[in-house]
């Protein structure tokens, strides 16, 4: 069906991303590599496959690069639009999930709760893709890392500084990157440190990869000579409330010129958009040629196909 050596095996579902071994982190992002050099070899690896993809929350990358990844597969997808209720306001998320393991072959569900995701993935016989959680975007942060190979020719040691909330983001960026090797260092205000538990997790398998992961209270100690410098927004969805307060706590935190120079001559600037200019980051990053936002999105395409690829095949 294609060249490429299948991939070793994997669990099922893709909920957090600590799922995966540093190993099978490598043959992934080689498929996703493969399948994105060679598209036309896939085109129907998922025919007669039937998705559904369950949104608690607004999306344009995650919507349309699933959409489209299924569609260029060969399968098809169902979109339940749960941005006005809660998934489980109407019938347990548990029913829920036995309903549609009877009709689809896998879940993409991009919620507010990690429980939420648990929950279908612990009652539904197909696989569960976390599309965001209040916890996790790990289909973001193999994007990001996929990007950050394809710029740099590898992983291993490479410096990544993240400048703000310690989110899912965050907390995805952490996972993923010490299972690729990576050196990552994360600046904080005090009281939006990333979970400890998963900083811990990260830093038990850098170990064993020869990666570092440094938390840190300064910006200007975490960008400096890193070759890939990344922020997101201060506050995230459902915490529009929190909005003033964040603005002010994070107001050190912004990515802007002065900020950038103190990274490395090669280095880039990511984010997984959307992006408030002004805010998180200056328009003279974000919108400068060291920008790779939007090769971030175009790789959500190739490498939600590679997930899918590998859960379901």
């Amino acid at each position: 069906m294609h060249a490429v050596a299948a991939p070793l095996a994997l669990k099922r579902d893709l909920l957090t991303g600590t799922e995966w071994s540093p190993a099978q982190l490598r043959d992934f992002f080689r498929l996703a590599t493969e399948m994105k050099a060679r598209p036309d070899r896939y085109r129907t690896v998922l025919a007669g496959s039937v998705f559904v993809l369950i949104f608690e929350k607004p999306s344009l990358r995650t919507r349309v690069t699933f959409e489209t990844g299924i569609a260029n597969l060969g399968g098809t997808s169902t979109f339940l639009d749960h941005t006005a209720a809660r998934l489980s306001e109407r019938e347990p998320v548990r029913d829920i999930a036995k309903n549609l393991e009877r009709w689809v072959q896998g879940i993409v569900a991009r919620v507010f709760a990690q429980e939420t995701l648990e929950e279908l993935a612990a009652n539904a016989n197909v696989p569960v893709i976390n599309a965001l959680s209040d916890k996790f975007h790990p289909c973001q942060a193999l994007a990001d890392f996929f990007t950050l190979e394809e710029r740099f020719g590898g992983l291993r040691g490479l410096k990544l500084a993240y400048v703000g909330d310690g989110n899912n983001m965050c907390h995805s960026l952490l996972t993923i990157g010490a299972r690729a090797g990576a050196h990552i260092r994360v600046a904080t205000p005090a009281g939006y440190e990333p979970d400890a538990a998963i900083v811990a997790e990260s830093k038990r398998v850098a170990r064993e990869t020869r990666g570092k992961i440094e938390i840190v209270r300064s910006p200007e100690d975490a960008v400096a000579g890193a070759q890939a410098v990344y922020t997101d927004v201060w506050a995230s969805m459902g915490q529009e409330t929190e909005s003033a307060a964040r603005e002010k706590a994070f107001a050190a935190y912004q990515v802007n010129e002065a900020l950038f120079e103190q990274a490395a001559p090669d280095a880039v600037f990511l984010h997984c958009l959307p992006a408030h200019r002004g805010l998180e980051v200056s328009a003279g990053v974000i919108d400068s040629p060291r920008s790779i936002i939007y090769d971030q999105a175009e790789n959500r395409l190739h490498v939600q196909k590679a997930i899918l690829h590998t859960l379901l095949t």
